[in-house]
């Protein structure tokens, strides 16, 4: 199973874990696994097909936007880092 790695402000939608585990051979397919666990994460990471552009994905400390987005492999002891978009200022 991969490890996916939750930001603070992601954990409430998981019952305050900072990491849980999921099953699947493409980001896609660990990501539906983790909404069968964790539905309201859904929402905050893939409110349509694709992954919201107001959150970083990593899988092993890569971006999933430079590799395949949800087609991106992912095997059984790869992180994915799970970090919404910050942004500030005046």
């Amino acid at each position: 199973m991969a490890t996916i790695r939750l930001a603070p402000v992601l954990r409430s939608y998981a019952g305050g874990s900072k990491q849980v585990s999921a099953q699947g051979s493409t980001l896609g397919e660990v990501l539906t696994n983790l909404y069968q666990s964790h539905p309201s994460l859904k929402e905050q990471i893939q409110p349509e097909q694709d992954l919201s552009r107001f959150v970083n994905v990593y899988v092993n400390d890569q971006d999933v936007r430079y590799l395949q987005g949800l087609e991106t492999a992912v095997g059984a002891n790869d992180t994915i880092t799970l970090l919404p978009a910050m942004a500030g200022g005046r």
